[in-house]
Order: structure tokens, then sequence, then C-alpha cells
């Protein structure tokens, strides 16, 4: 269980230790000037910010830091806008790179994990409901996840929507997480009052809400993918 709550902890902490040197330290302009820079930087920075993305997602390497900084760059909307569409593309290359130039390599990755080698099968009968679940659930990594499926008979099509709707709950946390530290660092610039009470309030309210949502829907796809292995 705890291995679920494992990515969360880790982005919530880094998010806490940001927000806390925002407000505590004499850091608040300048968090504020990275965040503006990075926004400044338009469709450059976003085109940067995908191809990141889509590097660290090939290379096997977690991509949470960067849904992270989309939030802290572009705020809550903005952030997702661009966060979710990197990640589908990052999940994407990797799938068609997994079909292709990097089947021998994924296929002897993916050997050492016996759960991602019953995917196969699983897919056949039931691909959107699977990659769906898959992706609500956190029994598989990202990037590992990409190259599984990409083993699989899963078609390209039903691949990329199921992975867009499986991921939007948990790109959404990590990219409100990143924004509450620029949220902090505005509040800590303009000065302590109600009205910066009141949005730090709102803040808190929708982080909640947030995650609250992710968490019934892990709860929701562990148990639905679960259930036809307890079944047999």
């Amino acid at each position: 269980m705890m291995r679920h709550w494992k990515p969360i902890l880790i982005g919530a902490a880094i998010v806490a230790a940001l927000v806390t040197a925002a407000v505590l330290l004499p850091l608040a302009e300048w968090t504020i000037a990275l965040a503006t820079k990075a926004r400044n930087t338009g469709a450059a920075g976003i085109a940067i910010f995908i191809l990141a993305y889509i590097v660290s997602t090939v290379a096997l390497l977690p991509a949470s830091l960067l849904t992270l900084a989309a939030g802290f760059a572009y705020g809550p909307v903005q952030g997702l806008l661009i966060a979710s569409p990197a990640s589908v593309a990052s999940a994407t290359v990797a799938f068609l790179l997994g079909r292709t130039s990097l089947r021998e390599w994924a296929r002897r990755r993916i050997q050492k994990f016996p759960k991602a080698r019953a995917l196969d099968s699983a897919v056949g009968t039931e691909g959107f409901k699977l990659v769906l679940l898959l992706r609500l659930s956190p029994v598989f990594p990202f990037a590992l996840l990409n190259y599984a499926l990409s083993l699989t008979q899963v078609p390209l099509r039903t691949y990329v929507l199921a992975s867009f709707i499986g991921m939007l709950p948990g790109t959404a946390l990590y990219v409100y997480l990143g924004s509450l530290a620029t949220v902090a660092a505005e509040i800590s610039s303009a000065g302590k009052g109600s009205a910066g009470g009141v949005r730090i309030g709102f803040y808190v309210v929708g982080l909640l809400a947030t995650i609250l949502v992710v968490v019934l829907a892990t709860r929701a796809a562990n148990r639905a993918i679960a259930a036809p292995s307890s079944a047999r």
C-alpha cells in the first residue's frame, strides 16, 4: 500500500519544501521571476518542456518532476493543458519505439517483470478497459508500462485514448502540487492578508479534492485489475 502512495508523498514533500522556502526565506521574488520567465518563453518553452518529457520517458526516468514543474511555471489550469499532452506524447513515442527500433530491448526489459508478461492476453480481449485501468493504477511504473503495452496487440488509437483519460487524474494532481509553490511565493511577496488567506484556503480545498479523486480512482482501478485474477 505504501508503494502506491510513494510518488504522491515525494511530490508533496518537494512542494512543501518549496512552499516553506518561499514563505520563510527571501525567495518569493526569485520564485515568481522563475515562473514568469518560463511563461514568457511562449511556444519555445513549451516545446522544450515536451521534448524533455519525451526524453525522460523513453529513458525510463521519472517524469513526475517535470509535471510538478509545469504547475510551478504555468499554474494549475495552463500547466495541466501543457503537461497532459506532453505525457500522452511521451507515452506514444515510447510505445512506437517499443514496437519498432527498441522492440528487442523492450522485450528483454519486460521479461524481468512477470506481471508485465501477462498483459498481452488480457489486452487482446479488453484493450481499452485494461489500458485505462493500468494508467489509473500504480501497479506498473508509467515509463515501463509504455514499453510493456507496446509488446501487446493493443491498437495505437486505443492505447492513446485510454492513456490520455487514465493519466489525467494523476497529472492533474502533480500539476496542482507544483502550482502551490508559486501561489505561496506570490502571497508572500504581496504581503499577508485576508485575501491571501482566502486564496490559500481555496487552493488547499482544491488540493484535497484532487487527492480524493486520485485515491478513489486508484482504488477502483486496483480492485478491477485484481478481480479477474482472484476469480481464476
